[in-house]
C-alpha cells in the first residue's frame, strides 16, 4: 500500500482531508456536525491528537494536526473514521432525517467492490494528508481551512462559521478546542 499521502509518523504535523463517498453532504444537520466534534474531542483526549485548525463542510472535514504521546496519526484517523461511520449511520436510522432511505441505500452500495464485508460505507478510502514543512505551508493551509465556507458562500467571514477553527483564532465562542499557532 502507497504512503504517499499518508500520515504514517508522530510529532509531525499533517494537512489532512477527509471526505465522504460520493461527497454526499451528510453534515448539513447539526446532529451529524456534532458526531464529528465529539469524535475529534476524543481523540484530542484518549489518542494524542494536536488540532491547530479544523473546519467541518458538508462533505468533508479538513484538518491542520498532528499525533502526540506516541500515537501515530495514521491509526487515529482510521480509528477517527470507523467510530464516526458507524455513529453517522446509527445518527441517520435512529434521528429525524428526511433523506434516510436513499443515504442509507447509497451507503449500502459503496460496499459492493469491497473484498471485506461490511453493510455501510461513510468515507472515501484512505485520506489525503500533506506533510508541514515550512511556515509559509502552515499559513497557507489554515487560510484555506478557514475561508473553506466563505469561498462556498456559506458565511460572509470565516469567524462567523461555527465548526470552525476560525472562531479559536477569533477568540469566538466555539465547541472544540484546538491548540493556537503564531500566524504573524
Amino acid at each position: 500500500m502507497s504512503t504517499k499521502y499518508k500520515a504514517t509518523t508522530t510529532e509531525e504535523a499533517y494537512f489532512i482531508t477527509i471526505t465522504t463517498v460520493g461527497w454526499i453532504d451528510i453534515f448539513t444537520r447539526l446532529n451529524q456536525k456534532y458526531v464529528l466534534i465529539h469524535a475529534l474531542q476524543h481523540c484530542q483526549q484518549n489518542k494524542g491528537l494536536e488540532i491547530y485548525a479544523y473546519c467541518i463542510m458538508t462533505s468533508h472535514v479538513h484538518l491542520l494536526c498532528k499525533a502526540t504521546s506516541g500515537f501515530v496519526l495514521s491509526d487515529v484517523m482510521r480509528d477517527f473514521k470507523k467510530f464516526t461511520s458507524k455513529k453517522i449511520i446509527q445518527t441517520i436510522i435512529e434521528e429525524p432525517e428526511s433523506r434516510r432511505e436513499w443515504m442509507l441505500h447509497y451507503f449500502q452500495n459503496a460496499c459492493e467492490h469491497l473484498k471485506r464485508k461490511q453493510q455501510y460505507k461513510i468515507w472515501q478510502d484512505g485520506y489525503h494528508a500533506e506533510h508541514v514543512y515550512s511556515n509559509s505551508f502552515i499559513k497557507q493551509k489554515v487560510n484555506y481551512i478557514h475561508q473553506n465556507p466563505v469561498k462556498d458562500k456559506i458565511v460572509g467571514f470565516a469567524e462567523d462559521y461555527y465548526f470552525s477553527s476560525a472562531r479559536n483564532y477569533a477568540r469566538l465562542e466555539n465547541d472544540l478546542e484546538v491548540t493556537l499557532l503564531d500566524l504573524i
